[in-house]
This record gives structure tokens, sequence and C-alpha cells, in this order.
């Protein structure tokens, strides 16, 4: 229907939004106490009935599923319309079938079901990433995420497998009801980590996500950044509540793989030139906070530290639906620059802050966000860790986990510098190309979902009980804590001097703007050139580029960024030959290690290619030498 007219994609979004709004009712009724319901579908396959259910894990991801979906689905009808791309119909149907799966993979409690809303999903997002089939860079990508995908639904099937062995039935195990003792049960944690993590984007299974990310249209990267990452997530946190008591092991090996990625996550964005490139690079940053909080969690169960746990939990799942909303509105405002632009590259960017006065502003609360700092929703999920780590880390016998602050506060700061960045050289200065000199603003149906999730941000960061009051019941149930217990502790973290402070500074900060505004009204005004630095004629290409303001940084950080320089050559100084320096960042698991082995295993059965003639009495041949072969070995 989407392709006949506009009419059929706008009634596809109109459905799919009040979908949206319908499950956000239903997901905050639950939360507020309302007993879930469960489904049973007694379907004819031979792998027990087909059970649905919501649990108060289930619904922390459904709530930033339902509302990034139902402002995606209004965002698409402006970016990608049905009167001028052909593609919008496919683009329609399986955004749709992309957010069902996704509500299907979190309510689902059979296995088999499970990984068939699963592969749903994963093929949904392959049809959606190689919507511009016509580019060999989709093409590419396309093809390393599907098998990247299946890669790790192969450890899932091994994991589901191994959990019908064991409990008899493909149906979930009940919250805790497996013992460790059990022999599989390593096997079944360490195979969900693959087959979940690598959908999480957790390193070093991240090779998949930044070209994937930056070369789908960017209303299905805000989906599958914001939203199918999280699925990971989820995976790994149903799997391990199966158990009834994990290994110490175990917390400390999340808590390392969490610590490694936000490290590498981000010194992998800040040296990026291609704006959604740099996003998806971010987004391993901050599962990876999400990680960290997982990990701090385990151990403090493990170590029967219950401040640890909820504080370590709190923070995860606040940052869970945090990421949800500053990675969308990003998304979806990279959407509206290239809209505008016709680029992505951010070198070619600038001075957009005065063509686009709705998106600047609202693309400086996400890139606030997404740096952690206040008065933004992004602080209250890091704080929680922050005083999770410093307080059990010192006052319990858990030094280790001390160390925790100090890697958060190095990702923060690698955070700052790169959007610092990104902000800087795309808004700011003077164009530097005349794509970016004619960018003009998008329409109201694009910037309004994004004043929705910009609008999300702000109330979480100055209401931070908000979100405590969302994930307290999760980390109750998590964490196997009653109510009560879940509360004294929550009751303990500082949320009214947060509140406070937030409240002060967005105070602060609206005074010093309008006083600046004042100012600038009332002053005279006078018109001069700019310092150029001992140049007569000052140009664009003069201003800092994103290569140059990171460079210090990438340099440093070499070993992970591993950027690729070719430096010019100057053959013949007199005359003076042109010469050219190219600089391009490269990723490490994918360009230095997965594609030499795969050229080199490529090169390998090129040989056997030899044997093939095409002709039938070889192949006879081929044959009788087997059965000669066979018959000697035999006898």
């Amino acid at each position: 229907m989407a392709r006949r007219s506009a009419w059929g994609q706008r009634i596809a979004a109109i459905l799919v939004i009040a979908a949206s709004c319908l499950g956000e009712v239903a997901v905050i009724s639950l939360l507020s106490g309302i007993p879930a319901s469960s489904y049973q579908i007694d379907w004819p396959l031979p792998f027990g009935p087909a059970l649905f259910s919501a649990d108060h894990l289930s619904t922390i991801f459904l709530f930033p599923l339902f509302l990034v979906t139902g402002a995606v689905a209004l965002y698409s009808v402006a970016y990608w319309p049905a009167r001028e791309k052909a593609s919008a119909g496919r683009l329609t149907f399986f955004l749709g079938l992309f957010a069902a799966a996704m509500i299907i993979v979190v309510m689902a409690r059979n296995g088999v079901l499970f990984l068939m809303a699963w592969e749903v999903m994963a093929l949904s997002a392959y049809f959606l990433l190689t919507t511009e089939q016509q580019s060999s860079d989709v093409q590419r990508v396309g093809t390393v995420y599907l098998l990247a995908t299946h890669t790790g639904t192969m450890a899932l099937f091994v994991m589901f497998s191994l959990l019908r062995g064991t409990v008899g039935t493909f149906a979930f195990p009940a919250t805790h009801a497996l013992s460790l003792t059990v022999p599989v049960a390593t096997t079944v944690i360490i195979t969900a980590l693959i087959g979940f993590g690598g959908k999480a984007g957790l390193m070093p299974l991240h090779f998949w996500l930044p070209g994937a990310h930056a070369n789908a249209p960017s209303h299905v990267s805000a989906m599958m950044s914001g939203l199918m990452l999280k699925m990971g997530v989820y995976g790994i946190l149903r799997t391990l509540s199966f158990f009834d008591q994990l290994p110490v092991w175990l917390g400390w090996l999340i808590l390392l793989l969490g610590a490694w990625s936000a490290i590498n996550g981000i010194a992998l964005a800040a040296g990026q030139r291609d704006l959604k490139r740099l996003l998806a690079c971010s987004s391993i940053e901050n599962i990876g906070i999400v990680f960290i909080g997982i990990g701090l969690a385990l151990v403090g169960l493990n170590q029967h530290a219950p401040y640890l746990v909820v504080c370590g939990l709190a923070g995860a799942f606040i940052h869970i639906v945090n990421h949800g909303l500053f990675k969308s509105l990003l998304f979806l405002g990279s959407g509206v620059l290239i809209h505008g632009t016709g680029t992505r590259e951010i070198d070619r960017m600038g001075g957009l802050a005065r063509r686009m006065p709705v998106t600047s502003p609202l693309f400086l609360v996400g890139s606030l966000a997404i740096c952690g700092l206040p008065p933004l929703n992004g602080f209250v999920g890091e704080f929680f860790l922050y005083i999770g780590a410093i307080t059990d880390g010192i006052v319990a016998p858990l030094p280790l986990a001390a160390l925790v602050a100090p890697v958060l506060a190095l990702v923060g700061g690698l955070a700052v510098l790169t959007f610092v960045k990104l902000f800087g050289i795309v808004f700011l200065g003077s164009p530097r190309s005349v794509e970016s000199a004619h960018g003009h603003e998008a329409s109201a149906v694009m910037t309004g979902p994004m004043m929705l999730l910009a609008g999300g941000c702000l109330v979480a960061g100055m209401a931070p009980v908000l979100l405590v009051r969302l994930v307290t019941p999760v980390v109750g149930f998590y964490a196997g804590l009653t109510p009560q217990d879940s509360a004294q502790v929550m009751g303990q973290i500082p949320l009214v001097a947060l509140t406070c402070a937030n409240v002060l500074l967005l105070v602060v900060i609206l005074a010093v703007g309008a006083a600046y505004r004042r100012r600038l009204r009332t002053s005279p005004r006078s018109q001069g050139s700019t310092w150029g630095c001992g140049y007569l004629e000052p140009t664009p290409r003069m201003q800092y580029t994103g290569t140059s303001f990171s460079e210090m940084a990438v340099s440093l950080l070499g070993s992970i960024v591993a950027p690729n320089r070719r430096r010019p050559t100057l053959d013949t100084p007199i005359p003076p030959a042109d010469a050219r320096f190219s600089y391009e960042t490269t990723e490490t698991v994918l360009d230095r290690i997965l594609i030499p082995v795969f050229r080199v295993v490529g090169t390998a059965f090129s040989y056997l290619r030899k044997v093939q003639h095409g002709q039938l009495h070889i192949y006879v041949l081929y044959i009788f030498a087997t059965l000669c072969v066979l018959m000697i070995w035999k006898h």
C-alpha cells in the first residue's frame, strides 16, 4: 500500500504510532503494579506451546522501544517519502516487521519462538540496511552484517539446545531455577556472551556495527543503535537470570569486556570523519558502560554487597533507557544534516547553526547528554555507577571495583572531546563546502520527533526520580531483593541533591544565555574581518577540521584507531608537482585481523578450484581414485 501513494505510507505511520502509544500505556501500567498477563498459543510445531509474557525485565526494554518506534515512524514520512523514493514501500514494510520482531523477542518465553523472532529481527535489519543496494559500500557492509549475525545465531542455537537438554523443554526456565553445578552451564553462559554480545556490539564482536549503522538510512540507524543493540543486552540478562548463583569470574569478565568496549569505542569515534560512523562507534562505548554496570552488579551479588548490586543494575538499566533516547535523537539529527547538506562527511560541513536554528539546539542536547554531562539524562546513569564503584570499592573489600571510576572518567573525557569536535565542526565556523553553504532546515515532521526525544532527555535529567521509579522494580526483580530492601538501598542515593543541582544548573545556564542574548541585542554592532593569523584573506579552509581537532588524541590512541596515512612523495621539487596526503581511519578487528585472515583462507582454497574442470570423465576418475583409496584404507 505504501508503494502506491504517500497516503499508504502515512496510514502505515499512523498505525505504528497508535500501536506505540498503546504499548507505552501498557508498559506504564505494568510498572505501576498491575500484574502481567501471559498468552499461550498451542501451535502444531513440536517445540512446546508458544508462550508470551512481559515481566519487569521486559518492560525496561519495551519502554524505549515503543517510544522510539513511534517517533521514527513519523520521521520516516518526511525523510524517506514515498513520492520521491521508490524503495519507500519496502522500507515501510520491513521497519514495521523489525519493530514487531523486537517486541516478540522481549516477550517470548519459548526458545524456538525466541529464535524465530530473533532471526526475523536480524533479516529485517539486513533488508533495511541494504535499502540503497546500488552502493558497493552498502553491499559490503550488508554481507559483513549477515555473516556476523548468523555466526551469533549459530552460538544461540548451541545455547538453546543445551538448555533444552538440561531442563527437558524449550520453555524458558524460571528465574534462578538452574544451578551452576550443571556442567553445561558454563558453556551456556559463554555461548550466550558470544551470540548476544555480538548483537550488542560488545568488543571484539563489534566489527559489523560501524559500517552497518553508517550506511543504513538514518531513521533505521536510530532503531538499530537505540533499540536493536539492546536486544543483545536483554538476551544476556535473560540468560543469566536462569541461574541461582553466578561465578565471580563472570562478573569480572563482563566488567573487563565493558571497560574495553567503552574505551576502545570512544577512541574509534574520536578519529572518525564520517558523521554516522562516529555515532555508531560511540554506541560501542555506551554499550560498554552498560556492561560495566552489569559486571559491577554480578561481582556485588557474588560478594554479598547489596549497595554495589543496586547501583550497578540501576546504572545499567538507566543507561539502557537513556541511550535509547539520546542516540536515537542524534541519528535522527544526522538524517536532518544529510538531508540538508547532501553529505555525511564532517569536514565538508560547518556554519550550520545559523542555517538550522531548530536542529542545532536539539543536536546540542543529544551531544551533551551522550557525554554524561549534567543536567541531562546521560549523567544520571553514570552517577549511579560512580557512587557504586567508589562507595563499595573503598568501603567493602572490593578495591578493584573502585578502578571503574577512573575508567568512566577517561571515557567521559574522550566523549567530551569527540562531541565538541562533532558539534563545533558541523555547526560552528564557516561553511567548508558549497553543500554546507546551502544547508537548510528540515520540516516539522522531522524535527518534531527530535523535540520529543530531546524533551525526554531533559525531563529524565531534571527529574532522576522518574528514572529511578522506572528501574527500581527491575532492580529488585533481577537482584532477588524484596521491594522494601530495594527501596531502602535506593533511599541512600542522594537523589534530592542531584535533582536540586541539575535544576540549579539549568537555571544558571538559561540565565546566562538570556543575559548574553540581551547584551547582543542592546550592544552597538560593528563589522570587521576575522583575525587571519597574518593571512590577508582568511578562507574556510583555514579552519580546524575534524581530523586536525582530534589529531593529538588519535595519535595517542593509534594502536586502537589504527589510522592509515599516505604521505606525499616529492619526486620533482622543481618545478613542483602535485602531491596528495590522505588520512583514513581503519577498524582494527575487521580491517587488520578478519579481512587479512579471510584473504589467506580464500587464497588457500583457491587452489582447490583447479580440481574443478567441468569435464565429466575427470570427475569419474576422481570417484574411481577415491574408491580405491577407501578400499586400501579399509583392508
